[in-house]
């Protein structure tokens, strides 16, 4: 998977909230920073070539939606930042949460009770 701009992955988080949505559809959903429509009309066929989106067309316009499900997104993204910032080692990244008080002991034994009973956890 590429890597996406901050842009690129506030629209996909847009896209995957509205399911399908014409380009003036997700525009309304940037409170932020919005960019003119012509701009974000090409940031979105930049994430089709990517392989991010798909479109339906309707006449002219297209109507866009997610190819890459949020599920997936997030298995390759904390694939990368666990490679990237805790050297491949997830007891380095829960280390790193716990130390930061990001992350309870009550929180920490859940986990341990989904790895010790993985059944339990579905």
């Amino acid at each position: 998977m590429q890597k996406l701009t901050n842009k690129e992955e506030e629209i996909m988080h847009i896209l995957w909230k509205l399911k399908k949505a014409f380009v003036k559809e997700i525009q309304a959903e940037i409170l932020e920073d919005q960019p003119h429509y012509n701009t974000l009309s090409t940031i979105v066929r930049n994430l089709e070539e990517k392989g991010y989106v798909a479109h339906n067309a309707f006449g002219n316009t297209h109507q866009y939606y997610p190819a890459v499900s949020i599920e997936d997104y997030r298995k390759g993204f904390m694939s990368t930042a666990i490679d990237n910032y805790f050297n491949s080692s997830y007891k380095s990244m829960v280390s790193f949460f716990a130390k930061e008080e990001k992350i309870s002991a009550d929180e920490l034994r859940e986990i341990l009770d989904m790895i010790e009973n993985p059944k339990a956890g579905k």
